[in-house]
């Protein structure tokens, strides 16, 4: 019983690391797509334009916004427009406000 556990541990981390190893670093393609989507519908909102600075980033279909905005509302902002694109199964809202301006 302890063998078949330890199998199944075992397949289900080497199955992860496949995966990790098929894009590196990089994003996988389906990634970079949300990602691509994400920056697209962000770009078309009139509440975040410049000079936001976002930087979108996918990984498994978690979404990663990293960046400064003016106000706390174009934090929600961007987080609720990054849930709209598909293939999005989270939204990691990092955004912080840009204090200097």
């Amino acid at each position: 019983m302890r063998a078949a556990a330890l199998w199944i541990c075992l397949a289900a981390a080497l199955t992860g690391c496949a995966a990790f190893g098929r894009c590196g670093l990089r994003e996988c393609p389906a990634d970079a797509k949300i990602s691509a989507q994400v920056r697209a519908l962000l770009a078309q909102s009139p509440a975040l334009g410049v000079p936001n600075l976002i930087s979108v980033q996918t990984t498994h279909g978690v979404v990663y916004l990293r960046g400064l905005v003016s106000t706390p509302y174009q934090i929600a902002e961007a987080g609720s427009i990054a849930e709209q694109a598909p293939g999005v199964t989270d939204v990691q809202n990092l955004l912080s406000i840009d204090n200097s301006r």
